[in-house]
């Protein structure tokens, strides 16, 4: 069996969903699967080896072309190839992760209408494609793209299978007719689709009342990561030299993610006596810079600065790093999030980990055994857990041991790399037969 795997890039950021699939993708290739991974509107990027093909489908700058005026849906042939070169592509879609709800909604609306949208030429180059590479089964990003599947469907008659990871986020900022319409296209749309795959058990019952999807077709996949290279066994965190008790942030810079609540909390330790530093790290997109410097001016009002080292983005080797050298990690976000990778990243690390109770932290955690739940958006209830762990140091070692096995024993690549080929098998052979 042959998977076509569409992994959507997100220009020059570092993007959880398609990190993702790079390691489900490279883990399923390990294990001798046959499994293409194709990128969607730009060159995907990892921190880890990039198993995709140079080739990018559904490019990003003909998408954007194709939306502004039909007349670009006829460009010669060799143009319209130029234009999907990923070169290109990677250089002109560099701060495609900055793009706003409210511009970025009426190309959503129009890929997800597929065929009938403004990008009817890049469904059918798109088909075409996966034509010459005969997939047994075709993999979907994620809920945007779902307007793809009939055409694909038809043009392959091959079933059609997409990940659900985190559409929210998106759809929850767009304007209110945008965001309305968007909702019924999905619902309408996800009767084409033969199976989903579903990041968490909380977004699957999101998925479920919001998108309005039959259970039976969601398939939870466990997030896994690769624990090889700088992953290897982590420190006790008491053997670690003599230093003040350090708390660690590593996500994007954003306010869904909470490094304001963090901070806040960060605060509220200093003023009670508490000597502590604060490590934060992570893709700072241009949208987002007058957030960061906001949560810098106020750090700076209470004289913090001087306890806060902020490392910027970081590769795997010094992501790793960092984890290693940090006594717990909290990235307390308001947005109540879907996947959730950097926290098995930091309990791969036996790092235990402070999260706020909601989306797919509290299953992340009772997963694991890692970590402490606090009510969400509240500083002093995470100032409070952090306290906690910094006086009790034998609890926050048995969190961090606990987490620490329960990742390696059940939240690697190979673990989801397999179950994922699971549904692969199950939908293929129920909609259409026995494959190969």
């Amino acid at each position: 069996m042959r998977v076509a795997y569409l992994t959507a890039g997100a220009g020059g950021m570092y993007c959880g969903s398609c990190m993702r699939d790079n390691t489900l993708a490279a883990a399923l290739i390990r294990q001798k699967r046959d499994v293409l991974l194709i990128p969607v509107y730009s060159p995907i990027r990892t921190d880890e080896e990039n198993v995709s093909m140079d080739k990018v489908v559904f490019g990003g700058i003909n998408v954007f072309l194709q939306q502004t005026s039909g007349l670009f849906g006829r460009l010669p042939g060799f143009v319209d190839k130029l234009l999907d070169h990923p070169s290109l592509l990677k250089l002109a879609m560099k701060r495609a992760g900055s793009t706003s709800a409210d511009v970025a909604a009426p190309y959503t609306l129009s890929i997800l209408r597929g065929e009938n949208g403004a990008q009817r030429r890049e469904v059918e180059k798109l088909v075409g494609h996966l034509r010459e590479l005969k997939p047994s089964i075709v993999h979907l990003p994620d809920a945007f793209f779902i307007g793809l599947a009939g055409a694909i469907r038809r043009g392959l008659g091959v079933p059609v299978v997409c990940t659900l990871t985190g559409e929210d986020i998106l759809l929850e900022k767009m304007p209110a007719a945008f965001r309305d319409e968007a909702y019924a296209i999905i619902r309408e749309k996800s009767r084409e689709v033969d199976g989903f795959l579903s990041v968490s058990r909380y977004y699957t019952e999101y998925a479920i009342e919001r998108f309005g999807i039959d259970r039976q077709k969601i398939h939870v996949v466990p997030l896994g990561i690769n624990l090889g290279g700088p992953a290897a066994p982590a420190l006790e965190r008491s053997a670690l030299s003599p230093r003040p008790f350090t708390i660690g942030y590593l996500a994007r810079i954003c306010h869904e993610k909470g490094l304001h609540v963090l901070c806040e909390a960060f605060a509220m330790l200093h003023a009670r006596g508490r000597a502590c530093r604060l490590v934060v790290a992570g893709y700072l997109g241009d949208s987002d810079r007058s957030y960061f410097e906001s949560v810098k001016a106020e750090l700076a009002s209470k004289e913090l600065i001087a306890h806060v080292e902020f490392r910027g983005e970081v590769d795997r080797n010094e992501k790793f790093e960092m984890l290693r050298s940090i006594d717990v990690f909290s990235a307390p976000g308001p947005y109540r999030e879907a996947k959730g990778i950097y926290l098995i990243e930091a309990l791969s690390q036996g790092v235990p980990v402070v999260q706020p109770a909601h989306g797919s932290f509290p299953e992340l955690i009772e997963s694991t055994g890692g970590g402490i739940l606090f009510e969400p958006t509240d500083p002093a209830e995470l100032a409070d857990a952090l306290s906690r762990l910094m006086d009790d140091v034998p609890l926050r070692e048995s969190l961090g041991r606990a987490g620490r096995e329960a990742v390696w024993a059940r939240h690697t690549d190979d673990v989801m790399a397999e179950t994922a080929w699971q549904v692969f098998e199950s939908v293929a052979n129920s909609k259409f037969g026995a494959s190969g």
